[in-house]
């Protein structure tokens, strides 16, 4: 079976509700009645629910870039995932690298958001990556063994095809800098076998890989003709309407599935 392709774009802290709203309805206009990759935004949480109201049955998802794990109580600052589904969400970003590098979140945590996700029928992104010090050292597997290894900890292998990995060196998010294709091949390929060594079943052939890390549109297309990359998780050029437009279109005729 042929993966559908994903395009999400993670907006990080920039775009208001207001202008969250403006662009997704020139990406629906422009992308109307056209066939189109699995296209994911995840805005800030203030803009989720007004994003939903404009992109019912436009066939673009909704996701979140965060989720807490415990259901209500007494936490300042945080939101749950019935919060989350009440705005329209699917897709929740677990473990981005800002997450892991700015806000310390851990492997435990990140692996009982995993839980509360899949639990909830929405699809985690989890994302995993090394640090450039990691691959120069040449620890980029071990590293990626570990986030896997513990992230993914009790996760039942037929739940396993309801996730989706996103590989984002932190070397390459934000930087400009974006990993060489076989740069890419191989550690797509590492993630696979690590995969298939955590869960001795068919469907780990069905979860999506994507890439993230200063993907746009000049390297886009040497990008998904890669073995393994079934998308990309996007920061920068997802902001802007020409360039997320330019990656979308240029998925949808490269991807070879």
């Amino acid at each position: 079976m042929i993966k559908k392709p994903i395009v999400a774009a993670n907006w990080k802290m920039y775009k208001t509700p207001q202008e969250g709203v403006s662009f997704v309805s020139e990406i629906c206009n422009l992308l109307l009645d056209k066939e189109k990759p699995t296209i994911i935004f995840c805005p800030s949480f203030t803009s989720l629910f007004y994003m939903n109201e404009n992109l019912s049955d436009s066939g673009i998802e909704l996701g979140s870039q965060n989720v807490y794990f415990e259901p209500e109580g007494a936490f300042t600052g945080e939101t749950s995932v019935g919060m989350l589904k009440a705005c329209g969400v699917r897709y929740v970003i677990i473990g981005h690298s800002e997450r892991r590098h700015i806000f310390n979140e851990n492997n435990t945590s990140l692996n009982k958001k995993l839980h509360v996700v899949l639990d909830n029928g929405l699809v985690p992104i989890f994302c995993i990556g090394e640090t450039f010090d990691d691959r120069n050292a040449r620890y980029t597997k071990m590293v990626l063994k570990e986030q896997l290894t513990k992230g993914l900890d009790g996760v039942k292998g037929q739940l396993i095809d309801r996730m989706v990995i996103a590989y984002e060196p932190v070397w390459a998010i934000g930087t400009g800098v974006n990993a060489e294709p076989k740069q890419v091949e191989d550690t797509h390929l590492q993630i696979n076998g690590l995969l298939a060594e955590l869960y001795a079943t068919e469907l780990v052939k069905q979860i999506p890989i994507l890439y993230g890390g200063s993907v746009k549109p000049e390297n886009a297309k040497e990008l998904i003709e890669v073995e393994g990359v079934d998308g990309f998780l996007i920061g920068g050029a997802s902001l802007k309407l020409e360039l997320f437009s330019k990656i979308i279109e240029i998925v949808k005729n490269n991807y070879k599935g």
